[in-house]
């Protein structure tokens, strides 16, 4: 699978199978973010990998993350604000996309989580005070399972054509191509 068809084929999956993922795959996904590029090659991330299930229960406690308890793997991606006060958020979010991404082309599905207590996740998992958490990454085989709100959503909230968020020269002049 190339990337495009990568970005393409890629949504957010929130029904996980049981099946662990394999090591091989953690590994590609977790180098891929390892190999992203950042703000004068600072590289500010830190990724926890959680798969106790007790853990990602307590993950899970946000109200729109319920479904981590049951995804087999949690990526916990932080950046260090000291190594990087203006540019941690982005770089650990472009380190991120490329999980997501090489995920996708392993057969994996992922869900980007913004939902989280950043204070009772920093003490869960013993982070530091000068890491913040960007983001956490469920990542597992999808599963299955009916998910009449996620479908109703994606038929109201259809993504925007190109003409509608792309401008050439300055804001607001169209391409007759688009």
């Amino acid at each position: 699978m190339d990337v495009f068809e990568a970005i393409q084929k890629r949504h957010s999956i929130r029904a996980y199978e049981s099946s662990p993922v394999p090591e091989e795959k953690l590994i590609k996904i977790l180098e891929a973010g390892r190999l992203a590029p950042s703000a004068s090659n600072i590289q500010p991330w830190h990724f926890i990998v959680v798969r106790d299930a007790e853990k990602r229960k307590s993950l899970a406690k946000a109200r729109w993350a319920k479904f981590l308890a049951e995804a087999p793997v949690v990526i916990v991606g932080c950046g260090d604000q000291k190594a990087s006060p203006k540019w941690f958020t982005v770089d650990v979010a472009i380190a991120m996309q490329n999980m997501v991404l090489t995920a996708t082309a392993e057969g994996l599905g992922t869900c980007w989580i913004g939902s989280f207590n950043e204070g009772e996740v920093k003490k869960l998992l013993k982070i530091p005070e000068n890491y913040r958490i960007v983001a956490l990454l469920a990542v597992g085989y999808p599963r299955e399972k009916l998910n009449f709100a996620g479908r109703i959503l994606h038929l109201v909230r259809r993504r925007k054509k190109l003409s509608e968020i792309v401008s050439f020269e300055e804001f607001g002049n169209k391409s007759a191509n688009l």
